[in-house]
């Protein structure tokens, strides 16, 4: 281990005298410095035993000057513990400090899973959360410059939290300490060299044993799962913004491996009296479905719920709207909007299935379907053309459900969108072919299956066709849509 400077050595032994952690009564010559994981757990221990709001302020600033001059090789090397092997200790010694500085600014608890405290009750948290924002940027500072990053990833999951739970502009922060607070984050995330909120939790997204390589989501959702139980998420207010923080940082794929853990929450914030827990629930769960593929899991609950409309008794009286309208709609009105190709795979992969159970009840989603198809067959999708297959398939079973409804004006719209995508297809030469071969024939047997719905409006569209602008190909697809 190199030996600190002798002016840094004599200012940081005389920094641990005023703090009462170095027996000599003459800070020179410097007698020799403590093991580090016994000075962390001094320190830990005057923190959480300071009688006043000055004292614990005194030794804040202390362990500020110790992080900004002590040596970061005694500060966290391995070899400063006087043992091999014992990097566990050295990051639990951390984790406590931590979590005793924490402790300083920490937000009260109602004191039941109903009430809410008043404003006045947040008063000091801000005064208390700048100071700790700055020794903490100090301790980050100092590991920045240091070339271990174990400690870095163990000790980052609650300042994380911390970080988030007071930039953010809530009845417990003000204008100073929602500064302190984002500068704190924005020097988690120099230290570690990472890009952004989302880097930082899920890093570069390769997987390692262990956990995420070089990401802290795991830790985070450690760090807030006490706090996030049925008896125990209602008490302190900030548990909840923290977690959908978290939540509306992560993106495919990094979502899916945390469902079990990142799932339950929402749907207790969901099952609250309170609107505001419930908009905030609804709105984790809407990033979810988005970002995972939960859609289909959604259709298996909604067979447990009811019966699809596909499967009640034609001769019974007319159907009443059910859940399964409820989620048909939802998903037509997130595809029209939906720009991102990706997603709208995700979308297009569960529509097909969902208009099979609504059967003839489609009927009532018919305008919708319309601008769906109509808008994703315009779209490409190289190479497999997912999108526009999965909607030629929802095309063929909405018209063999509801022929009857298919009026003259949705059909001209749809047979007019479908030669176009005949004639584009045809054309492009990116496309393998046996993907063009596919959607030459879903889209001639929509064109078919319009055709049988109103012969004549269909051949009025068809004969329009100008020969000379299609390929053989086409012409000769048309054809046999026309012969009987």
């Amino acid at each position: 281990m190199a030996e600190p400077a002798a002016d840094s050595r004599m200012e940081l032994s005389s920094l641990l005298h005023d703090l009462h952690l170095l027996s000599s009564e003459k800070p020179l010559p410097p007698p020799p410095l403590p093991s580090i994981t016994a000075l962390l757990a001094r320190l830990k221990e005057k923190l959480i035993g300071a009688s006043s709001d000055s004292d614990t302020s005194s030794l804040i600033g202390h362990v500020e000057r110790l992080f900004q001059t002590a040596d970061p090789d005694w500060l966290f090397s391995l070899t400063s513990v006087n043992e091999e092997g014992r990097q566990e200790e050295l990051q639990s010694a951390y984790r406590s400090l931590i979590s005793a500085l924490i402790g300083c600014a920490d937000l009260p608890l109602c004191e039941d899973d109903c009430g809410s405290l008043a404003p006045a009750a947040y008063q000091s948290i801000p005064s208390r959360a700048v100071p700790v924002c700055s020794v903490l940027r100090a301790l980050l500072g100092a590991l920045g410059n240091w070339e271990g990053s174990g400690l870095l990833l163990s000790v980052a999951p609650p300042v994380c939290v911390f970080a988030v739970t007071h930039f953010q502009d809530q009845v417990w922060t003000n204008p100073p300490s929602r500064a302190a607070a984002q500068s704190l984050q924005e020097a988690l995330l120099r230290a570690g060299g990472w890009r952004d909120s989302t880097h930082l939790l899920v890093g570069d997204g390769r997987q390692r044993e262990g956990g995420e390589e070089g990401g802290i989501l795991r830790g985070v959702l450690d760090v807030l799962q006490p706090q996030l139980t049925k008896d125990s998420w209602q008490r302190c207010v900030a548990v909840k913004l923290v977690f959908s923080w978290t939540l509306l940082q992560l993106a495919p794929p990094s979502l899916s491996p945390h469902l079990p853990r990142l799932l339950p929450p929402p749907l207790l914030f969901n099952d609250h009296y309170r609107p505001e827990n419930c908009m905030l629930g609804v709105r984790c769960l809407h990033h979810i479905i988005l970002n995972t593929l939960v859609l289909s899991c959604l259709l298996d609950l909604l067979l447990v719920l009811e019966k699809p409309p596909s499967s009640l008794d034609p001769s019974s009286s007319r159907r009443k709207p059910c859940r399964h309208d409820d989620m048909l709609r939802l998903v037509l009105i997130h595809m029209e909007a939906e720009n991102n190709v990706a997603l709208r795979r995700v979308y297009a992969s569960v529509l097909p299935l969902l208009v099979d159970r609504m059967g003839v009840a489609v009927c009532r989603h018919l305008r919708r379907v319309e601008r769906v198809v109509l808008g994703y067959l315009e779209v490409r999708d190289p190479p497999e053309e997912t999108n526009r297959l999965k909607v030629l398939e929802v095309l063929q079973r909405v018209t063999r459900a509801a022929w009857p409804r298919m009026q003259r004006r949705r059909l001209h719209l749809l047979l007019r969108s479908l030669l176009q995508l005949m004639v584009d297809v045809s054309s492009d030469s990116q496309l393998h072919d046996s993907v063009r071969e596919k959607l030459m024939s879903e889209a001639t047997l929509c064109i078919k299956l319009l055709h049988d719905c109103s012969p004549g409006n269909a051949q009025t569209v068809l004969q329009q066709v100008d020969s000379s602008c299609c390929s053989p190909e086409v012409l000769g697809c048309l054809v046999t849509v026309t012969t009987r």
